[in-house]
């Protein structure tokens, strides 16, 4: 049972407790192994209490220097209390110039000191205790975040200009830059916005027209990488060509909002819409040859598909490949039954097997099939082999070629082009 003799307003710097008679410096930091928030006490004296009331600096010095002790236990083991009360007398008890070099010497959170007002340039230069004179009891974490992000780039010898920081700003990824950007124009000064919406609309003209289509391989919502690489490289070419002036940071900020916006219209289109998006005629109605078909994948599920069904083949194939497609499941199989011909999807090597039956099987004698193979470039080659052969049957493959009937050919082919 403890009781609180000192506590500040903020919840999470350290208070002081009392526990058995004894006074206790209590307080919160990392987690266990079910992530519920950790608690860590050490014994402190009458004198050290008496600073922690009075001086909030040195209140926050010591929260910063224990910080790392707490870190060190982890999740389970205990904190080290010899070194932690090592820390009370030199930060709360010695003078500022002591403090100084101690914080030269040992670990501590530099976070937590500018998220409650540390003066940035001071800490920099070693002047730790003067940059804590116009600390806060409350916290800014946005300020803490924001020294991170510029530490960040200075490592990578990066330094931003006010356009460039305005346009990271915008997309929202000044902070974070793995965060999906969006657009957000009243995170910009006014005086910046005219100058930001000007590179802005650079790269919606630089990718007027292209779009991102969908790679069911992947999962049903996922994009075409190469769709994603092409529209980048485009929009990044243009944007640097009209704006040399800007930062690396500030350009593929740009091109990834460009990127994130089309990925996300693809993503939320229906996939008959898709296909015609990407080039593809749809296959409804009466203008498909195939009038019932079946889909099969790698594990043996199978789905089949009529033509009179409300929905095409292709789409209705990409989205069983959607739903099955796994690291473990590439196989995907197209059969016209009727016609004894198909198309076998092999996802993992980038080809296709057009298989035609020549001759059905009788009695005990097996069936007799003619395999032919081509290599594939993409989701896009594939959607336009199943488009060609929802249309037309394995006939109406042959300009996707070459087609080859032997095995041996075929691989020599195959790692000819994954050599390249």
């Amino acid at each position: 049972m403890s009781d609180t003799v000192f506590r500040r307003m903020s919840g999470w710097i350290p208070s002081v407790v009392r526990e058995a008679g004894e006074l206790k410096l209590m307080l919160g930091a990392g987690a266990d192994a079910n992530h519920e928030p950790r608690t860590f006490t050490f014994p402190i004296g009458e004198a050290h209490l008496a600073v922690i009331r009075e001086d909030l600096a040195r209140h926050l010095l010591l929260w910063s220097a224990v910080l790392p002790l707490c870190d060190a236990a982890g999740t389970r083991g205990g904190l080290d209390e010899d070194a932690a009360t090592a820390l009370l007398d030199p930060i709360l008890l010695a003078a500022p110039a002591d403090v100084d070099a101690l914080f030269q010497r040992i670990p501590w959170d530099r976070s937590r000191l500018i998220a409650h007002g540390a003066d940035t340039g001071l800490l920099e230069r070693g002047q730790v205790y003067e940059a804590m004179r116009a600390a806060t009891e409350t916290s800014n974490e946005k300020r803490a975040q924001e020294y991170r992000a510029n530490r960040r780039r200075a490592l990578r010898g990066t330094v931003l200009g006010p356009l460039d920081t305005a346009i990271l700003r915008y997309t929202g990824q000044y902070l974070h830059g793995a965060t999906v950007p969006r657009r957000m124009p009243d995170a910009v000064d006014d005086s910046l916005l005219p100058a930001v919406m000007r590179v802005i609309a650079t790269a919606e003209q630089a990718c007027a027209g292209m779009r991102i289509g969908r790679d069911p391989r992947r999962g049903n919502r996922a994009t075409d990488r190469r769709d994603w690489h092409r529209l980048e490289t485009t929009v990044q070419a243009a944007v640097r060509r009209a704006h040399p002036e800007l930062a690396d940071d500030a350009v593929r900020t740009v091109s990834f909002l460009m990127c994130s916006e089309a990925a996300d219209r693809s993503r939320n289109t229906p996939m008959e819409d898709d296909e015609e998006a990407a080039g593809h005629r749809a296959d409804v109605g009466g203008s498909a040859r195939k009038t019932a078909l079946s889909f099969t994948d790698d594990k043996g599920v199978e789905k089949k598909w009529r033509q009179d069904g409300p929905r095409g083949a292709a789409a209705e194939f990409w989205d069983f490949v959607g739903d099955r497609s796994a690291a473990d499941n590439e196989v995907f199989t197209i059969e016209d039954e009727k016609m004894g011909e198909g198309i076998q999807l092999h996802f993992y090597a980038d080809s296709v097997a057009r298989i035609t039956t020549l001759r059905e099987g009788e009695g005990r004698s097996d069936p007799e099939y003619r395999v032919e193979y081509t290599l594939v470039d993409g989701i896009s080659g594939y959607r336009s082999l199943v488009n060609s052969f929802v249309r037309g049957g394995c006939a109406a493959l042959e300009p996707h070629g070459p087609w080859m009937s032997d095995v041996t050919e075929f691989e020599r082919a195959r790692r000819r082009r994954d050599t390249r």
